[in-house]
């Protein structure tokens, strides 16, 4: 589902991959490989019965718009498990802001240094998205945290990406949720249908 910038504006709409998710020969697109990349972070329920995947990047506004209501869904519900997905494709400062937040990860403080950085506003630069983290842990200590497990944090930014490619995600945030993906932002309502749809199976 290749997406514009007025269909991210609008309510996600959404579109069934359960064929695609079931085929184990695509590797990437495999439910396991979608909800349960262990190196991803995880917010919410870990126990969940039911997992959201977004896709989503810190320059995005769209993304920081729709965060407080996808927080407060997960929140409400006690039973699902947000699993968040660094897709920095719009800028410079979105890798770095990813690179950061992932960093932030070992030192225990992921949900925080999120939580901040998706306060944001405006266009990024590195100044900004040091403010941001720096309300919570050191930045410069983030980014050694970073290098120190580059390896399986830049394989996790590219299992991302082939991901959000395969499923043909034109921009951010993007939403996996049971059997469908959804583009663009996801109100309350929105979120909480996608949730009871994917518990009826």
């Amino acid at each position: 589902m290749q997406l514009t910038r007025r269909a991210i504006l609008a309510t996600a709409t959404a579109t069934l991959i359960l064929p695609r998710l079931a085929r184990a020969q695509d590797n990437q697109l495999t439910p396991e490989a979608v909800y349960f990349d262990p190196d991803a972070p995880v917010l919410g329920n870990p126990d969940g019965d039911v997992t959201i995947a977004e896709f989503f990047d810190y320059q995005c506004p769209y993304c920081k718009a729709g965060h407080p209501d996808l927080m407060s869904v997960v929140a409400e519900d006690g039973n699902v498990r947000l699993v968040l997905k660094d897709w920095p494709i719009l800028s410079a400062a979105s890798i770095y802001a990813a690179q950061l937040g992932l960093g932030s990860v070992d030192m225990g403080h992921y949900p925080e240094v999120n939580h901040a950085l998706m306060q944001t506003t405006g266009r990024l630069d590195e100044d900004i998205v040091d403010a941001a983290v720096a309300t919570v842990v050191d930045p410069k200590e983030a980014m050694v945290s970073f290098k120190q497990s580059r390896a399986k944090w830049d394989g996790l930014l590219q299992r991302n990406q082939q991901q959000a490619a395969a499923f043909g995600f034109g921009g951010t945030p993007a939403f996996v949720i049971g059997t469908k993906f959804y583009g663009g932002v996801m109100d309350q309502t929105a979120l909480k249908d996608a949730i009871s749809t994917a518990r009826q199976g």
